[in-house]
């Protein structure tokens, strides 16, 4: 029980196949107690009922400075504290470089950058007064390879942004007693993909991929494990691999 007498709060996390409702069950598998974040709130709500009655959904649009601060609001009184905040909420679009426009640059900045400032400043107030906690990020090796996956260059863009302000945070809280992370997957079986990949583009983007197999979402969520507990005491400001050797560097 890794997590045990822990609390945490995950974004993103209310779709079935995701990596967020991944994370969540594997957390309460190890003792800790849950407050499901997604902008389908009902969704939050019903994910959080089938972990159990301790653990909480709430509706929250991280690309909402407002929206971050109630969500955080209500975690904590919930909660009573919060130990853990994962970052995990993202949006992708499969677009080329002419093809991106004001709009889809917004909106993919908005959530998959921005809305990690805002969420984590909903909540650096209440860590840094328990001088204790532990952030991870959201990241993608398509940030780290310039794209070439499945999201376009403005998701490259927002995730590249997202190591480097998760960093910043990392030298800044640390005297704080809280630690921030990053995990970078590779292509990870989820609904954002499901759908979109067909058997023959699966089978080429393997042979790119010495482990030979896309990832799961328990790979990422077993990673997210490692960083929100005690084995991870002394890392903070660091970039996590999952991709199966997709990139190694």
């Amino acid at each position: 029980m890794l997590l045990a007498n822990k609390t945490a709060v995950i974004s993103g996390a209310a779709s079935l196949r995701g990596i967020g409702l991944a994370t969540a069950r594997l957390f309460a598998e190890h003792g800790a107690r849950v407050a499901i974040l997604d902008i389908d709130a009902d969704g939050a709500k019903a994910a959080a009922a089938a972990l159990g009655p301790q653990h909480l959904g709430l509706g929250c649009d991280v690309s909402d400075p407002a929206s971050c601060t109630a969500a955080a609001d209500a975690a904590i009184a919930g909660l009573g504290h919060v130990d853990i905040l994962i970052n995990n909420a993202g949006i992708t679009q499969p677009l080329k470089i002419m093809d991106i426009r004001p709009d889809n640059w917004d909106r993919v900045i908005d959530v998959n950058l921005s809305g990690v400032l805002y969420l984590s400043q909903a909540f650096i107030p209440h860590m840094r007064s328990r001088k204790q906690g532990a952030i991870a990020c959201m990241s993608s090796v398509s940030a780290q390879r310039g794209g070439g996956i499945f999201g376009g260059p403005h998701y490259s863009a927002a995730k590249a942004g997202v190591l480097g302000l998760a960093k910043a945070m990392a030298r800044e809280l640390g005297p704080d007693g809280i630690r921030v992370n990053c995990v970078t997957p590779g292509l990870i079986q989820t609904d954002i993909t499901g759908g979109k990949l067909t058997p023959e583009m699966k089978e080429d983007i393997k042979k790119g991929i010495p482990l030979n197999r896309l990832g799961d979402a328990i790979d990422v969520a077993n990673i997210y494990l490692f960083l929100a507990s005690d084995l991870s005491g002394y890392v903070t400001g660091a970039v996590i691999d999952v991709n199966g050797g997709m990139l190694i560097h």
